[in-house]
């Protein structure tokens, strides 16, 4: 049987063998030419049943090959003979034949006759004639039963070949029908569908090529280009032609060089057809995002290129109106279109990165702006920010998030308003009030058409240099911990008796008293203690302890001595082992889609699932060991950070007059910085190779964070931008492949799925979050820097860059077969490749020191 790669019965008749590349005689090529030339050919016929079909085929007959009546009736006989199919089985049905015939024999089987069959657009299962019952008008049970249904796409009709060796007849006997209409032909198929190509070739056993000639046959109806000949084909030179336009491209394999035995597995990707044909007009419509096409340069796969969301219209607003004009439409769908448990998936992912994220910049930029910021701003901003940009925005998937050059802007803001005696909130709110006045101006001139200017070069170092710093970033926060968790590296087994902590309650300098000296016992947090142990060695605990924890010591005024006070035992090491264990379950459990384990249904779900496990089994791990590991602390009052401040700032009165004129200078940095911040990463997130359908929306999105900049300007909280790798790993989490793939065939990606409900909950959830304190304090937070580093690690692997940089680790011989290697010198490639190195590593530099706010610029 074929679907899109053939299948043979094993010689024990219980299975089928693995999908591979049919291998054909070349003879058999030639000998189907010349049945198609000398044989019956009915085109366009008119019939509803199987019988009809047989009857046409066996009158129609060329003079030269008609068969005698006597014949024609035993080989309309022996067609309507019942096939045998080799139905698919669960493994449960296995088992259970395999209890109740433990010992069963192979069949019998004539070795004088013997047919195949054809179906589902190239399904062939082999059967043996059933001399006892004829084909059935409806379907069988089996059929309707039948599991390999669901491998069969859906609108897919079948096509039958039976060949085979009949003693009755001296001459062989060839058939090519087409029927006008899919039919169901009743038990004729493995599963129940429409039919409508029928091949049949029998002849004299003296003759023993027909089983080639049918596969021969099989697998030109299973190549796309022959279906449309012969779908098309008016007349017997039209099938010819087909032929010989697929031995043109038929690649012979030297018989001493190969196997003939070996199945040839399939390729993990197909050529598309249009590569085999002159280009169709068609195949130059756009495809995937929007009206997006490419030109030049830009045509390769990635780029956005200049489609109509990047064409000026020369009015004021103008593309702003074309991106709500092509919004509006989609805007019900994008929130049925969210209806899948897949969501629910992404937006427990996708609400955990930007809890933490929340918590990392908030806690950073309170310690920058003394709390005039802090993470409850930072959670508040999140969520409101997030929540209206998700509602009204032309590319809902993006993720707003605060970003490291808004912190280091924020940061010198702070620093010079206080060498200056300046207000900080009053002198940022009208900040951000001019950035969104030059936000709208971009707007309404179109600015936003600059973004076809980007170029693969400029997309590749911004992201590539976003996903490092989220990896650095992962790494750095789980090496600190070995600052707050110390590791005592010179601890030696055999010195155990030397490590002791004691609490000293007399002042720091003198040496204890006898009396006032509490020696403890039980690691970091000490239970047992007394205070009136003489300083003698005791290897058994005092009688009366006092119960003074390492906490109440120091709440007492005292402080600790001893070799082993200032070390944490085991946090650190099982924190990284929590930071690591998360990262590879995350990555195994993405890659467990395409595993050879469990029904496709349970890998799709494992894999949608995979960060939300990840996590899980991690913090089981976590409370099974006990340990007190850091965990996530989210605020649990709705009040200012930093008492001071309220939560509407004030445009005028800590400040002179002039500081809501002089602030226009610095809003102008900060406007470039979100211009360039938030087009790359709407560049990035609307490539081709995403497919989206529903467009984007470059001026829209543009408006929506300018207009959102004088909401948290007035209120004192945090400004936002497009997350890049958030809102990769969003949209990662979101992907779309095919239901049904046939045998050996991989999951076609489709998409993504495009709505805008996920990102609603994620920000919601954050926003509640206050009151889920209590449940999230049980997340680990090396756990979620695993996250970080997963999500990092896999936006740095979606881009070019990265096979490139192994390319030059590569000899040439051993180097993968890509596209840009045929058509550009290896050199060059590497000529690109170090020059964007080189600009990375310059951008990172850049990035760790003051002028980290000219980034974007850089880029």
């Amino acid at each position: 049987r074929w679907i899109k790669f053939e299948e043979k019965v094993e010689d024990g008749g219980e299975r089928w063998s693995a999908p591979h590349v049919p291998g054909l005689p070349l003879h058999s090529l030639f000998q189907l030419r010349t049945c198609l030339q000398k044989g019956t050919m009915l085109l366009d016929l008119d019939a509803t049943s199987f019988k009809e079909i047989i009857d046409k085929a066996l009158s129609e007959q060329p003079e030269e090959a008609e068969l005698q009546p006597v014949l024609r009736e035993r080989l309309a006989a022996l067609l309507l003979l019942q096939p045998q199919h080799q139905p698919t089985k669960s493994l449960l049905q296995l088992l259970a034949e395999l209890g109740l015939s433990p010992c069963r024999g192979r069949k019998s089987s004539s070795p004088t006759r013997h047919l195949s069959a054809a179906s589902s657009t190239g399904q062939y299962p082999q059967w043996r004639s059933e001399p006892r019952v004829q084909v059935s008008k409806t379907p069988l049970k089996e059929q309707l039963r039948n599991r390999f249904k669901k491998k069969v796409p859906p609108g897919a009709e079948a096509a039958h070949v039976a060949v085979g060796e009949v003693e009755f007849l001296e001459k062989p006997f060839a058939a090519f029908i087409r029927l006008r209409r899919g039919v169901s032909l009743g038990s004729l198929a493995e599963v129940s569908l429409p039919s409508r190509f029928l091949f049949i070739l029998l002849g004299p056993p003296k003759v023993k090529a027909y089983h080639e000639v049918g596969r021969a046959m099989a697998t030109l109806l299973t190549d796309e280009l022959f279906q449309r000949v012969a779908w098309q084909a008016e007349h017997r030179e039209d099938l010819i032609t087909g032929i010989e336009a697929f031995l043109d491209e038929l690649i012979v394999l030297p018989p001493g060089k190969w196997d003939p035995s070996a199945r040839i597995p399939p390729p993990s990707h197909l050529p598309s057809p249009r590569r085999r044909t002159a280009v169709d007009p068609l195949d130059q419509q756009p495809h995937g995002n929007g009206n997006m096409t490419a030109d030049g340069d830009r045509a390769s796969p990635g780029h956005p290129c200049s489609g109509e969301e990047l064409e000026r219209t020369g009015r004021l607003f103008g593309g702003l109106l074309r991106d709500i004009r092509r919004k509006a439409p989609w805007y019900g769908s994008d929130f049925s279109d969210a209806l899948h448990p897949q969501c629910l998936s992404a937006v427990l992912y996708i609400y955990l990165a930007t809890v933490t994220n929340a918590i990392t910049f908030g806690g950073m930029l309170g310690d920058a702006t003394a709390n005039m910021q802090g993470v409850l701003e930072s959670f508040l901003g999140t969520a409101f920010a997030g929540f209206i940009f998700c509602l009204f925005s032309g590319q809902p998937l993006t993720i707003l998030s605060s970003t490291g050059p808004v912190f280091v802007f924020e940061r010198l803001l702070f620093s010079f308003s206080q060498d200056h005696s300046l207000d900080y909130l009053e002198f940022r709110l009208w900040i951000g009030l001019w950035v969104a006045f030059f936000g709208v101006v971009l707007v309404a001139t179109e600015a936003s058409h600059l973004v076809r200017y980007f170029t693969r070069f400029t997309e590749e170092g911004f992201c590539a240099l976003i996903s490092l710093i989220f990896i650095y970033d992962s790494l750095k926060k789980m090496l600190s911990l070995a600052d707050a968790f110390p590791i005592n590296w010179q601890y030696r087994l055999d010195n155990v008796t030397s490590y002791s902590c004691t609490c000293n309650l007399s002042s720091p300098g003198t040496a204890p008293a006898p009396g006032r000296q509490v020696r403890c016992w039980g690691g970091p947090k000490v239970s047992m203690c007394d205070p009136s142990s003489p300083p003698t060695l005791s290897l058994q605990p005092p009688a009366t302890p006092a119960g003074l924890s390492r906490t109440q010591c120091l709440d007492r005024g005292g402080h600790l001595l001893g070799t082993s006070c200032q070390y944490v035992p085991d946090v650190t090491l099982i924190s990284f082992l929590l930071f690591g264990g998360t990262f590879l379950f995350c990555t195994a459990l993405k890659h467990f889609r395409s595993s050879r384990y469990f029904p496709v249904g349970v890998r799709k779900l494992v894999s949608d699932f995979a960060v939300i496990l990840a996590i899980l089994a991690s913090c089981a791990v976590d409370a099974v060991l006990g340990l007190e590991t850091p965990k996530l602390l989210v605020p649990s009052e709705l009040k200012p950070t930093n008492p001071a401040r309220g939560w509407i700032i004030a445009p005028f009165g800590a400040n002179p007059w002039w500081v809501c004129l002089v602030s226009a200078v610095p809003a102008v940095l900060v406007t470039i910085l979100i211009f360039m911040d938030q087009q790359i990463t709407a560049v990035i997130l609307n490539r081709r190779e995403y497919k989206l359908q529903k467009g984007a929306g470059f001026h829209l999105d543009l408006l929506c964070v300018s207009l959102l900049m004088v909401v948290t300007s007035v209120t004192g909280l945090p400004w936002y931008v497009s997350a890049t790798v958030i809102s990769l790993a969003h949209m990662e989490s979101l992907r779309k492949e095919s239901a049904t793939s046939a045998p050996g065939e991989h999951p076609e990606f489709l998409g993504i799925r495009e709505q805008r409900l996920t990102g609603l909950a994620v920000f919601i959830l954050t926003g509640v979050s206050v009151f889920m304190a209590p449940v999230l304090k049980h997340i680990p937070m090396p756990v979620l820097y695993g996250v970080f580093l997963h999500m990092g690690v896999t936006a740095l692997n979606s881009i070019q860059l990265m096979d490139r940089v192994r390319l030059l680790l590569m000899p040439a011989k051993h180097q993968p077969d890509l596209a840009y290697l045929r058509h550009v010198p290896l050199r060059r490639v590497h000529l690109f490749t170090i020059t964007q190195l080189l600009c990375l590593a310059l951008l990172w530099v850049l990035k760790s020191t003051v002028a980290a706010i000219m980034f974007p610029v850089m880029v």
